[in-house]
């Protein structure tokens, strides 16, 4: 069968895929820090070399930034485009690596072998699974099953301040039938998930100001108007006991989860104490009458990520401040606009301020959320690959977390992006001692091989 002999080379050239992968976890193009703007270049120079050598035409492209990587295959059947980034997160603190983050090794441990090296899951494992999954079909046919793109980032881990004026001013190059992205991973060890729904993101900062100076509490306590306890009680007021939310039309436009979906989500067998133990906790808070991956998935939140005002030094000092501020993230869900959202945020706030009492907003971002639909044939295509190649049967999941470039791809080339990874929870990514499973390596090339004769029968 053509599909087992591309599996089967997969296999016999894993040691040569894992050698490739070490060549590019060692270079250190870490895009925040101007310091390693060669290095970045030179990842991206990997990248278009290797794509050549298995027939691409690959090319680096400039930005004001870091370099895009943009490569293109002939073939007949469907047109896919996959997407991934060569840049990394800083290594610091770097006292806590065992190794040094750019010396990447293959390594035994109690789980299995492991690659270690800072980018091992994020993102550069990932990317080179389907590379190594193409390579290895060209190898044993001569020919790819479908017309292939690479779009390779190199500013994801710094705000991607390049992507959309690159996507806007490329699109007629860059479209495609369907985006594949791989940045996210698996549920649990054994199950694979093609991410169907992610969390927008809106964020604001609310200052409160009340005395024209910070105040002594014996002369003025009690008579003075304290911009803690105006902050403190705008918080309360952004819940309710059930955990909903009470801004102003917040849910509107949120559905409720399709029933088909709420089902693949109940079958996995998520276990609310098991998830909140591992960080000390163990009672859910959000939503009365939601399951925890609903909560996480599927419904909007709204958190207080910092709180600051008055004296935070060691000791204490007896002061009413003159300002209290607090950062406030909401994660959004399809349906919801964010725009409007910050607007019914602030007069929700403005609402509740006392006399002599004044507020001041700065915004942090306003992203919307992203819904693919399942009704693209590729998904269940996918879906049903993917469980062949796994122990346990692929699902539909949300991911409570932002990726914008899937929203881009929509908004800006109009094509739905399917993302499917192999990372585990364990992964340590953006920390010390990231790893990446080499079994997530191995099955991850697997899988993309069985996606790929899947799309294209």
């Amino acid at each position: 069968m053509t599909l087992n002999a591309v599996l089967d080379q997969v296999d016999s050239d894993l040691e040569a895929s894992v050698a490739r992968l070490l060549d590019l976890l060692r270079i250190p193009s870490i895009s925040t820090d101007p310091a390693y703007k060669d290095d970045c270049d030179a990842a991206a120079d990997w990248l278009v070399e290797e794509l050549e050598s298995i027939g691409f035409e690959a090319s680096k492209r400039q930005t004001p930034g870091h370099p895009m990587v943009v490569a293109h295959s002939d073939g007949d059947g469907p047109h896919v485009m996959f997407y991934g980034h060569y840049d990394v997160q800083p290594v610091d603190p770097l006292s806590l690596w065992d190794n040094p983050p750019f010396e990447p090794r293959l390594e035994e441990t109690d789980k299995g072998p492991v690659i270690r090296g800072r980018g091992s899951s994020d993102d550069k494992g990932q990317l080179m699974t389907f590379v190594e999954a193409c390579r290895a079909w060209k190898t044993v046919h001569g020919t790819l099953p479908a017309k292939i793109s690479f779009f390779f980032e190199g500013e994801e881990e710094s705000g991607s301040p390049s992507l959309v004026p690159f996507l806007k001013e490329n699109a007629d190059e860059l479209k495609a039938d369907i985006a594949l992205i791989c940045d996210t991973g698996l549920f649990g060890d054994a199950t694979p998930a093609i991410v169907t729904r992610l969390r927008g993101l809106l964020g604001e900062e609310v200052t409160i100001t009340g005395p024209s100076k910070d105040l002594h509490s014996g002369m003025y306590g009690g008579i003075a108007r304290n911009p803690i306890r105006v902050l403190a009680k705008i918080i309360a007021s952004l819940h309710d006991a059930s955990g909903r939310i009470m801004v102003p039309g917040f849910y509107d436009g949120v559905e409720e989860l399709p029933a088909d979906i709420a089902q693949q989500w109940n079958d996995l067998g998520f276990d609310n104490a098991e998830f909140l133990g591992e960080v000390g906790l163990g009672v859910p808070a959000g939503e009365d009458g939601r399951t925890g991956l609903e909560m996480i998935w599927s419904r909007p939140t709204c958190e207080v990520n910092g709180i600051a005002g008055g004296y935070q030094g060691d000791g204490f000092k007896t002061v009413l401040p003159s300002q209290a501020s607090a950062k406030i993230s909401f994660r959004l869900v399809p349906g919801q606009d964010p725009q409007k959202l910050r607007q019914a945020f602030r007069a929700f706030v403005e609402a509740q301020l006392p006399a002599d009492c004044s507020v001041g907003f700065k915004g942090h971002g306003a992203s919307s959320a992203s819904e693919m639909s399942t009704d693209h044939p590729a998904f269940e295509q996918a879906r049903s690959a993917l469980s062949d190649e796994w122990p346990n049967p692929a699902a539909f999941v949300g991911c409570g977390g932002s990726i914008p470039i899937a929203g881009h791809f929509k908004d800006i080339l109009g094509m739905d992006a399917m993302l499917i990874g192999f990372a585990k929870d364990d992964d340590q990514i953006h920390s010390p001692n990231e790893k990446y499973d080499l079994s997530s390596f191995h099955k991850g090339i697997r899988s993309w091989v069985r996606i790929l004769d899947a799309m294209t029968k």
